[in-house]
């Protein structure tokens, strides 16, 4: 009898923590401002603004020799909230982590299921092509390419993400805004980089961030958890 009692209290406390750890977006993709109604179109390949998308394609080319450089825009490239946890803990000045900061971490999981959800209109209306799909030349993250041909390329998602959380962390460490700042912004440079997507994607994956993020402060939920991610920063800081 001992025996059921404790197996049934382990699936009890499997199934609670597997509850706890699934992300619970903020909103829905349909209460997200619609990029579609605002945000620019993807540049028209006979202007100006394309010819900069192919000068900064060619620019990423380059970088990509830069071997520091490099190394960070693949790492960069795998899509995972445990990918922005260890890139931005260093500017961030604490690690983040679901055990050492579970607050915060809870924050980022949300954060990420709210804002990702904001790009898919503008991803199947405009169906964009992406730089290493028009050019026909492999990519310095050749292992994404087969999942990356499947989706589109206007705006950046992994932008999206990487931008949102820069905001996020700046919201709860002001004092490091600067460094956290500046890993965001490199976070998205990464994309051009790598050669997976067009500076235009990456430009607009910073205002569906923003957008996002704006829209995130509406919510009693998400108001209480940034309360709740900023105490316990607090609290490993001192």
């Amino acid at each position: 009898m001992k025996k059921y009692v404790m197996t049934a209290l382990l699936m009890t406390a499997a199934v609670c923590a597997q509850a706890q750890s699934k992300p619970e977006p903020y909103f829905s993709f349909r209460e997200l401002p619609n990029m579609l109604k605002w945000a620019p179109a993807p540049p028209d390949t006979m202007g100006a603004a394309f010819t900069y998308d192919i000068t900064q394609y060619f620019w990423g080319k380059q970088m990509r020799q830069n071997k520091e450089r490099a190394d960070i825009a693949i790492r960069d490239a795998v899509y995972s909230l445990e990918c922005i946890a260890q890139e931005f803990s260093e500017p961030f000045g604490l690690t983040i982590s679901e055990e050492n900061t579970p607050e915060i971490w809870k924050l980022l999981r949300d954060a990420k299921a709210t804002c990702e959800a904001i790009s898919g209109f503008p991803k199947y209306y405009y169906k964009r092509k992406r730089p290493f799909v028009r050019f026909q030349e492999p990519t310095a993250t050749p292992e994404f390419e087969p999942e990356l041909r499947r989706n589109f390329s206007y705006p950046s998602g992994h932008t999206i993400l990487g931008w949102t959380s820069a905001l996020l962390l700046t919201e709860i460490n002001p004092e490091r805004a600067d460094t956290i700042l500046a890993r965001g912004m490199m976070y998205g440079e990464s994309r051009v980089i790598v050669g997976a997507h067009w500076q235009s994607d990456v430009d607009a994956g910073r205002l569906a961030a923003a957008a996002a993020y704006a829209r995130m402060h509406t919510s009693d939920r998400f108001l209480e958890q940034m309360r709740r991610a900023r105490q316990e920063f607090l609290k490993k800081r001192q």
